[in-house]
């Protein structure tokens, strides 16, 4: 690290909350309701990440992943979604005990999601209405989502900190490429929906075993 770490940017689903039962649940039962078949669980932890239209595509049949189908499946996973992302969705443990740990140093939080940015706010609201964050931003049109640096260097700027003052913390090659574009440091970690292999290979600048190994940034 050749800057000091002033401020932390946080990716969400993987990363902060456990979304991915959730995720599948309500993404299965969109494709069951169209007599297409469901996927394990544990197949969600690739298909997710990098929004709604991606996940939708990833979902169904290669013979079926035409425009219209795409939009369909999407529009009814959002649906089914709104009414069930937080039947299963919990906090990784540790994530609140960092909250504390970081607002007491009064390091600046804030998180960056693939998600529809209604989702994201409305979620991070339910979870974390706890803690004071500098930013929480989804996924927002016409802003390009990740691995597209701009939100990141968006919410860099609204901190008023450079880029290599940020640590972004992610847990897919998703989030290891937006940080390297932004001239952020970035920590993989590994209690998320990827294996470290991935995120050393998308450019982790370092790993982080439990939410707590964070702090030693700061």
């Amino acid at each position: 690290m050749a800057e000091k770490l002033r401020g932390i940017l946080f990716d969400m689903d993987g990363t902060l909350l456990d979304t991915l039962e959730d995720l599948a649940d309500s993404t299965n039962r969109s494709l069951a309701r169209l007599g297409l078949p469901a996927h394990p669980v544990e197949a969600y932890r690739y298909f997710v990440g990098d929004g709604m239209e991606n996940l939708a595509r990833r979902v169904l049949p290669e013979d079926r992943r035409n425009t219209r189908m795409v939009g369909e499946i999407a529009e009814a996973v959002s649906r089914e979604y709104a009414e069930h992302w937080s039947d299963k969705t919990r906090p990784y443990p540790g994530i609140p005990e960092l909250f504390d740990a970081l607002s007491a140093r009064k390091v600046p939080m804030a998180i960056l999601s693939n998600k529809p940015h209604e989702f994201t706010l409305a979620i991070a609201e339910h979870y974390f209405r706890r803690w004071s964050f500098a930013a929480i931003y989804g996924a927002r049109d016409p802003r390009p989502r990740k691995p597209d640096p701009s939100a990141a260097l968006e919410i860099s700027a609204s901190l008023g900190l450079r880029p290599a003052e940020m640590l972004y913390a992610g847990d897919t090659n998703t989030d290891m490429r937006t940080a390297s574009r932004a001239g952020m440091f970035s920590v993989g970690v590994l209690w998320g929906f990827r294996p470290r292999e991935e995120l050393l290979e998308s450019g982790a600048q370092a790993l982080a075993a439990r939410p707590a190994d964070l702090l030693a940034y700061f």
